[in-house]
């Protein structure tokens, strides 16, 4: 398959994996580049610049197709190293970074004098013009059916896609409920040129995470993710858990809460533990909409060779029952 994405990219079909925290290693991130798509480490999942590095090197030794890193730029308190992550990424010379969070801008004239590829992630097309403006390569799109953050403005992809699609000349890829090659070819047919999955790629052989968890994804209905952090004004998409229940529970209670009364629920620790141990109940597990269409958990290589198959169908029937009648 070819668009600006996959020549921009060097990939042959036009498919990201999603940037996750505790998911995104090597193991899942060369067997999506191996299957033909954008495998991506996540490089906050590494505790430090010099375990970035050598995860890079672990994965380039699992693959020779391209990969590239997801750095989230968050405000904190105790912000992690972010300019020594991003050198890292620059010394390993890889070719594709992902970032979301905060502008990339301050990093961006680096990038480009390396010949570094940059796709910023949003969630409303306002926030696009000014990551285009600040010279990023692509834009991804979050539409509210996410997993994660799908910002505030509560804007499904199949209006948020095209209306993107229109306003940029970068390329724009479609993030957040997309699953199958159904949702591929409708991504490309609402001017997208390749689309980004997480939560799709959580329920993969690859992906390093319990098999319970990923019998939940699979188990799961479109109706079962929690909108939570909605009254801080930080929405996060995550599955229907004990854990995000409380979390809501805590929110409505009257008077709201502080972030404060929260904190122990949502750690991110908390949440990596559960994915490693498999039990559901024991943090947050991010999640979007899109798991009512998670059925079974392939090998990245069967997923994506489906996937493509399934476009090129689907793209093949809409353009049959679009032509004139006799």
């Amino acid at each position: 398959m070819k668009t600006r994405v996959t020549e921009m990219l060097g990939i042959r079909y036009p498919i990201v994996q999603g940037g996750m925290q505790w998911v995104g290693t090597a193991e899942l991130a060369s067997a999506v580049s191996n299957a033909g798509g954008l495998g991506i480490l996540t490089a906050l999942t590494q505790p430090t610049p010099k375990d970035l590095a050598r995860e890079i090197e672990r994965c380039r030794s699992m693959t020779d197709q391209p990969f590239g890193v997801n750095l989230t730029i968050l405000p904190t308190v105790k912000p992690p190293p972010y300019a020594e992550y991003m050198q890292v990424v620059i010394d390993s010379g890889i070719k594709v970074l992902e970032t979301a969070g905060s502008s990339p801008k301050e990093f961006i004239d680096p990038l480009k004098r390396r010949g570094i590829r940059l796709i910023h992630k949003c969630t409303s097309v306002r926030h696009a013009l000014s990551a285009e403006r600040a010279g990023v390569d692509i834009v991804s799109i979050d539409g509210f059916e996410c997993a994660g953050h799908p910002g505030e403005d509560d804007v499904g992809g199949l209006v948020l896609i095209p209306v993107a699609a229109q306003a940029l000349r970068i390329p724009v890829i479609a993030s957040g409920g997309i699953a199958d090659g159904r949702g591929l070819a409708a991504a490309l047919a609402l001017g997208a040129e390749g689309v980004n999955m997480g939560t799709r790629f959580c329920a993969t052989v690859e992906a390093p995470i319990h098999p319970e968890i990923k019998r939940a994804l699979v188990g799961a209905t479109e109706r079962d993710t929690n909108l939570i952090f909605r009254t801080l004004h930080n929405t996060g998409r995550v599955l229907k858990n004990a854990v995000s229940d409380e979390v809501l529970s805590t929110e409505r209670r009257p008077g709201g809460c502080e972030f404060k009364d929260i904190q122990p629920l949502v750690s991110g620790q908390r949440g990596r533990a559960a994915l490693q141990s498999g039990e559901i109940d024991a943090g947050l597990v991010w999640a979007g909409q899109v798991v009512g269409l998670i059925k079974d958990v392939p090998t990245c290589a069967d997923l994506l060779a489906r996937i493509v198959a399934e476009c090129r169908e689907a793209l093949t029937g809409a353009s049959r029952m679009a032509q004139p009648s006799a």
